[in-house]
């Protein structure tokens, strides 16, 4: 807020023609020179003594005879009534007053309230380039990588907790790399089997399909969807020569020397009795319960 002093005022008025007294001291003010303070006469060292204002600047009285500033309540000499920062004289000049009771001219006032820089502290010139981010400011060439030190410009950038990374920086330093392609995984991603993939490289081994949002399996490191898992890797039922994949029903296996059913395969093949479990006699790929195999003299 700005203010505009016309002109700084004096107590001392002309000499005394009339018989009057000091209010404080009775001398006879007759001849002399004379205060007239609240309506009462004052002799100058009456005035100086106990009427007198304290400048807010010097701590000093302000005379009788000497210019006085006011303000809010506050008194100057008009030799103290400067800027605070400059120094430069304000009796005739406007100026801004501070919350803390500091005068400023209008120049330095400016300056105070400016935006100031995040990383230098300084003053941010109105009309220079400047970087805004998350409600904070910095010169443009202040707002640099945290890593390499290099101003951001126009390139695209990370932040980490309140540090800026320029987007190799931040890649070099804090992105994980994905099993597949052993490229920087930027954003996004998929996590499985605590190891990172791009969306884009987690897909079938066989006929390239995207695996996210489906059900799929993995065999000796490899991802593969339902469909190709059946026809490419699957071992087939010795029973009904479907493939074991393990999806629904029938994960349970049987495994005997090379050999494998699923679960509800795995049956007598004469009497159709479940050998899970139990005790069977094999001839061929074909399986027979024991009392089967015993009245066909299966051995």
């Amino acid at each position: 807020l700005g203010y505009y002093h016309h002109r700084p005022r004096s107590y001392l008025s002309t000499t005394m023609t009339e018989n009057f007294d000091c209010f404080y001291c009775r001398d006879n003010l007759q001849g002399k020179k004379y205060v007239i303070k609240d309506d009462k006469h004052v002799c100058v060292r009456c005035f100086d003594k106990l009427c007198a204002n304290t400048c807010a600047e010097c701590r000093r009285p302000i005379g009788a005879d000497a210019k006085e500033l006011n303000h809010k309540n506050r008194h100057w000499h008009e030799d103290c009534f400067h800027c605070v920062k400059c120094y430069k004289p304000l009796a005739n000049e406007p100026f801004s007053a501070r919350d803390d009771g500091k005068i400023m001219c209008g120049k330095c006032s400016s300056r105070e309230d400016g935006a100031r820089c995040q990383s230098c502290y300084k003053l941010i010139t109105p009309g220079s380039k400047n970087v805004e981010y998350k409600n904070n400011v910095w010169h443009e060439e202040c707002f640099a990588c945290f890593d390499c030190k290099q101003p951001i410009r126009s390139q695209s950038f990370l932040s980490k907790g309140e540090d800026i990374y320029c987007a190799p920086c931040h890649e070099k330093k804090f992105a994980k790399n994905c099993v597949s392609c052993k490229q920087p995984i930027i954003s996004g991603g998929i996590n499985y089997q605590d190891q990172p993939w791009h969306s884009e490289c987690f897909v079938c081994y066989t006929c390239k399909k995207p695996l996210a949002g489906t059900r799929f399996t993995s065999h000796e490191d490899k991802l593969y969807c339902v469909d190709c898992y059946k026809t490419s890797v699957a071992k087939k039922c010795d029973g009904c020569q479907n493939p074991i994949t393990g999806f629904g029903k029938g994960t349970n296996v049987v495994n005997y020397e090379g050999h494998s059913w699923h679960e509800y395969c795995f049956n007598c093949k004469k009497c159709s009795l479940s050998l899970a479990n139990k005790r069977f006699v094999l001839h061929g790929k074909a399986i027979y319960c024991p009392d089967c195999a015993k009245k066909m003299d299966v051995k």
